[in-house]
């Protein structure tokens, strides 16, 4: 099989899908791979690391997708990409697709057949792909939102661990999975004062046994998010629902009753947000304010820190990687339900339910 492995071009994304250690695999067990030149240099991974472990360099970004078989990536292909895919073409990278009519119109009218990281399960059904990306941006939503809740970045001016005679922040978590955990971690680590809420219940009781006396816990319902809300310095949206759009837990008409300069993190903006304000952003200009209330939406969170996320991300999805080029989709997905919740889109419809219900009924 030939494998393309693109450079990145969504704004300041410095992942890259593919370790040098990667395309040593793949070539070994004789598949030609294909690196666009550039492709690791925002990992810190020069384009001779590639050359010595067998790779192709190809010059041209379009040369990759005109010659590839497989394109792994990292982000969904965007703009210019779009238009240089073709029916049969196996993508393998994050697509997202609930939260992105467009997206998922351009992808089905190309015929590609999109494999996506986020909803790959492995035998427990966990999502082995999601989770690096997940635990990164979990502990980054309380680094990001401690900085904007500075004043100079529009924030109340609050410092989250607080000092003797000062109170410490409180921090408000919706959702108790791996973002969640992982968000909770570091807020109670600079001594905020930490809610995180969920509706699985032994969830909850797992998260009680494991953190600190710092982090309580709280049955979510519309109207204890309210409540816990409007007392909030920082809400870290970690909500997901494995290929579906995110559900909207705290309402725009709620913003006026929070409190002026709180910041929101919503790390669910790739599948739509759990915040009605909620909407995209870049690293270039990461931030909006709605009622007073900062806004952090960044849709690529990890990429900032290129270099952890590029190894934490390839040391997940190499040995899938290399199962679809040594085995082929087909069998793959007759013969491991893993692979069959990843498969997203083949020849021209959607093939995931949680996916194809997200624009029922126009788009399944």
């Amino acid at each position: 099989m030939i494998v393309g492995v693109p450079r990145e071009i969504k704004d300041h994304e410095y992942r890259v899908a593919m370790l040098p250690v990667g395309v040593e695999l793949l070539v070994q067990n004789g598949h030609q791979v294909l690196v666009e030149a550039g492709a690791g240099l925002g990992s810190g991974y020069e384009d001779a690391r590639y050359v010595a472990a067998g790779a192709t360099l190809v010059p041209e970004h379009a040369e990759i997708y005109a010659r590839s078989e497989m394109v792994v990536k990292v982000k969904e292909p965007l703009g210019p990409e779009l238009a240089m895919l073709r029916r049969g073409q196996v993508v393998f990278c994050y697509f997202h697709f609930a939260a992105d009519k467009s997206l998922t119109t351009a992808c089905l009218k190309s015929g590609v057949t999109a494999v996506a990281y986020e909803t790959l399960t492995d035998r427990a059904g966990r999502l082995p792909l999601l989770t690096p990306m997940s635990e990164i941006a979990g502990r980054m939503s309380i680094q990001e939102g401690a900085k904007y809740l500075e004043k100079p970045m529009m924030g109340r001016g609050i410092l989250l661990g607080g000092v003797p005679g000062v109170e410490p922040g409180n921090v408000l978590i919706l959702g108790a999975g791996v973002v969640g955990l992982n968000a909770a971690k570091v807020a109670a680590g600079l001594g905020a004062q930490v809610t995180i809420m969920d509706v699985n219940l032994d969830r909850l009781r797992y998260v009680d046994d494991v953190m600190p006396r710092n982090v309580c816990t709280v049955y979510s319902d519309a109207h204890a998010v309210h409540e816990h809300a409007v007392q909030a310095d920082l809400i870290v949206g970690a909500v997901l629902i494995p290929g579906a759009r995110a559900p909207v837990l705290i309402r725009r008409d709620w913003l006026k009753d929070m409190k002026n300069g709180s910041v929101i993190v919503d790390v669910g903006v790739d599948q739509g947000g759990c915040v009605e304000t909620t909407r995209p952003t870049t690293h270039q200009e990461p931030t909006y304010i709605v009622d007073g209330v900062v806004h952090y939406c960044v849709a690529n969170m990890p990429g900032a820190v290129g270099r952890t996320s590029t190894q934490a991300l390839c040391h997940a999805t190499q040995p899938y990687a290399l199962r679809l080029a040594n085995e082929g989709l087909d069998k793959l997905v007759k013969n491991d339900p893993g692979f069959a919740a990843a498969l997203n889109m083949h020849a021209g419809r959607i093939t995931n339910p949680a996916v194809a219900g997200a624009f029922a009924p126009s788009a399944a």
